[in-house]
């Protein structure tokens, strides 16, 4: 038998942030780790899923020990508001999952004028991690675990000069290279904390075809378009649930073998047991990650800082 739930070591005395922790993957993410002790805060857009979500994981788990915060990945304004929060609340943080996103969507832009799925899925995610860096560079072993997809293969690095595909924008066009942003951020990331000799490690996940509510949103999103009613159905008829989709996260940012830099998913691409995956598309990767680097600050007008903080 593959890894599972079960295998999720002992989480008490142990701090976890998971955006979107009120539905889908990121839900089960949030019941797993508290069903093993750990403190979760559930950064979430919409309270009142939220509280639901809050009712929905004390069902399953009486004493989880559970933390509200209020975060729209697409206000750069409330993504500053939440990190502030948490880090008053808290010195240390051992766990970021930035999972939360959006999928194939009509195209919209952000209050901040970015493209709505790189804005979310990306931008707001970069300013988040950049924020809460000081508590996970304070915490020896902590962990950022960046959930990316398999649409990544189909995604282009982001350009410079128009990184939200202004006259150019197809939903998949851009999920692909939202999730392909969410794929290099996590190498990128293990690759500056690595320089730097930090504590701290990037690793990124996928959850294969997982039969969520991302993909009926998606549906909703782009006006029913035929891919996504397509994917939606796939999704119904043969994509994993989500206790098992949210696995190869969970094997990531739990799995003590786990190491910076490493990619988890399920064993057949896109269903079955979560497995370190290799890494691929390495020829450009380097530029790629630098022009990432390059366009998320300049958009954000915030850089990644990697240095420990006095007293870590």
């Amino acid at each position: 038998m593959g890894w599972t739930a079960t295998d999720i070591p002992d989480q008490h005395g142990r701090t976890a942030l998971v955006t979107g922790a009120n539905g889908g993957l990121g839900l089960v993410t949030a019941r797993d780790l508290a069903a093993k002790g750990a403190h979760v805060v559930m950064a979430v857009r919409n309270q009142e899923k939220a509280a639901a979500a809050v009712e929905e994981i004390r069902a399953a788990v009486p004493d989880a020990s559970l933390e509200l915060v209020a975060l729209d990945l697409s206000s750069q304004a409330s993504v500053k508001e939440a990190a502030g929060r948490v880090l008053a609340a808290h010195d240390r943080l051992d766990l970021l999952v930035n999972n939360a996103g959006v999928m194939a969507i009509s195209e919209a832009r952000t209050v901040d004028g970015f493209e709505m799925q790189f804005g979310v899925d990306h931008l707001g995610h970069w300013t988040l991690t950049a924020l809460l860096l000081p508590a996970l560079l304070r915490t020896p072993g902590s962990r950022v675990v960046t959930v990316t997809s398999t649409a990544h293969h189909m995604g282009r690095a982001v350009d410079v000069a128009d990184p939200h595909l202004t006259g150019r924008y197809g939903p998949w066009r851009a999920y692909g290279q939202a999730k392909l942003a969410n794929f290099h951020f996590g190498l990128g990331l293990q690759r500056e904390l690595e320089r730097a000799g930090a504590r701290t490690a990037s690793l990124i996940a996928h959850p294969g075809l997982s039969n969520t509510d991302l993909q009926a949103v998606s549906v909703q999103g782009s006006g029913g378009g035929a891919s996504q009613r397509f994917f939606h159905a796939m999704a119904q008829r043969t994509g994993m649930s989500p206790d098992d989709g949210a696995l190869p996260q969970l094997r990531a940012a739990t799995d003590p073998a786990a190491r910076g830099g490493e990619f988890y998913g399920p064993l057949f691409v896109n269903n079955g047991a979560p497995v370190r995956k290799p890494v691929l598309r390495r020829l450009g990767m380097d530029r790629a990650v630098a022009r990432l680097w390059e366009v998320s600050e300049r958009e954000t007008g915030v850089a990644i800082d990697v240095r420990a903080p006095a007293g870590a």
